[in-house]
């Protein structure tokens, strides 16, 4: 099994059954080392499989695919595995065994699938992007613990991790547009060195100020630690989640995060001339877009009377109303007088929340696109607002890109980057 990319005409992601396709070749290559086996289905049937690699006493589990607009991480399993099969420190050597579940959300996974072949542009990207609501996301639990009402995808999940007792979870996750990161549910010293070394070298800058992480402790830029719960909307979430689930065990999650596309600003830990300005601007640009869209859905929804509105224009609606709401940390207009401080607001920071006020309601308008496209027999009144958001959504893409310098980072240095914080973090445990 080759590193995902070699060799390839274009610098691509794998598929759902390429993925699939290169665990089974290593399975079959390696039988006494490594096993491939199913531990779920999806709430479409789909398989969801596992690729276990070495027998030691302590288990890695690594989730590639938890969000499904978050491509690279079947690109990075397909890497990792290769390496770990051939490397005895990470195995033998250190009494472990690697298990990969190759996609969480295959499901969703297929409906990112669709971008043609050639160069990976933004537009391309949004022209087929989808993600789903905060429900229908594999890594989320019940805010009461309980897997009755889990998803299917969920349940597999949990059940892996409470069959395997893992030392480390890898959660392989991906952004559009910043800087690499990790987040920890328990500090792992020195991983920032770590991160730091392999980011320039791939030459992707760290995400110095996450707009996700504002008031978390950062032991170095690109790694954030989870605090105690807090009471806050992303605290709460990461304590009802898959993630800090392993505490039971003793284990430790690292979240990693690697851009598809570079935002040089996302380093940038100088201060920022003119924060307040930026804030109430970035504030503004976020409430204008979610409410166009908002007005924009009001408008197709007469359209398409008695069709399922799907997970395309769920997750739309969802996004569009909520994303403002999501601002409370920053946004001026929206901050309690008795809320926590602003951290020192920095380029990076600022830059976080700039990219964050473009990404949501263009996320919203692409899959609004996408819905009105996938309507079989438009009326007239649908085809004039599918020309309607196609002019918006590559008005936004564009103004999206231009505003942050973005660039394109080659799919094998987003995979190696993910790799390369997977092994540091399992190192550094010991």
């Amino acid at each position: 099994m080759k590193a995902w990319g070699e060799g390839l005409a274009c610098d691509r992601y794998p598929t759902v059954d390429e993925v699939t396709a290169a665990a089974r070749q290593l399975a079959s290559r390696s039988p006494g080392l490594c096993r491939l086996r199913q531990v779920g289905r999806s709430r479409a049937g789909e398989p969801l499989w596992l690729l276990s690699v070495g027998h030691g006493q302590r288990n890695v589990l690594v989730v590639a695919g938890p969000h499904a607009n978050e491509m690279v991480g079947g690109a990075t399993v397909v890497r990792l595995a290769e390496r770990v099969s051939v490397e005895d420190r990470l195995l033998a050597g250190a009494d472990a065994a690697w298990h990969f579940l190759l996609c969480a959300d295959p499901d969703g996974a297929r409906l990112n699938e669709a971008v043609p072949e050639g160069e990976f542009t933004m537009l391309g990207h949004y022209r087929h992007f989808f993600r789903p609501c905060a429900a229908e996301q594999p890594e989320w639990l019940a805010a009461d613990g309980r897997l009755s009402g889990a998803l299917p995808e969920t349940r597999a999940l949990i059940q892996v991790i409470d069959e395997l007792r893992p030392v480390l979870q890898i959660s392989l996750h991906g952004i559009d547009v910043g800087g690499s990161f990790v987040q920890l549910t328990r500090d792992i010293p020195r991983l920032a060195e770590r991160i730091a070394k392999s980011a320039a070298e791939l030459d992707i800058p760290l995400e110095a100020g996450s707009s996700d992480a504002f008031h978390w402790p950062s032991p170095g830029p690109g790694v954030y630690v989870m605090p105690p719960p807090s009471g806050s909307r992303s605290r709460e979430d990461a304590d009802h989640s898959t993630w800090t689930y392993l505490h039971r065990y003793g284990g430790v999650t690292a979240i990693a995060e690697v851009p598809m596309w570079a935002c040089d600003s996302a380093s940038d830990i100088s201060a920022h001339p003119a924060a307040e300005r930026a804030l109430r601007t970035a504030g503004d640009t976020l409430r204008h877009g979610s409410h166009l869209v908002q007005r924009l859905i009001a408008e197709v929804r007469p359209l398409v009377v008695g069709r399922d509105a799907g997970p395309l224009l769920r997750a739309a609606a969802e996004i569009a109303a909520v994303g403002p709401q999501l601002a409370a940390d920053w946004d001026p207009a929206l901050r309690r007088p008795d809320g926590p401080p602003l951290p020192v607001m920095t380029r990076a920071r600022v830059s976080s929340v700039e990219i964050y006020t473009q990404r949501l309601p263009l996320r919203a308008a692409s899959m609004l696109l996408r819905f009105v496209h996938g309507v079989a027999e438009p009326s007239y009144a649908l085809a004039e607002m599918r020309g309607r958001l196609e002019h918006l959504v590559t008005d936004w893409c564009r103004a999206y890109e231009t505003a942050h310098r973005a660039r394109w980072i080659p799919v094998r240095h987003q995979a190696e980057q993910h790799a390369r914080a997977a092994i540091a973090c399992f190192e550094l445990l010991g």
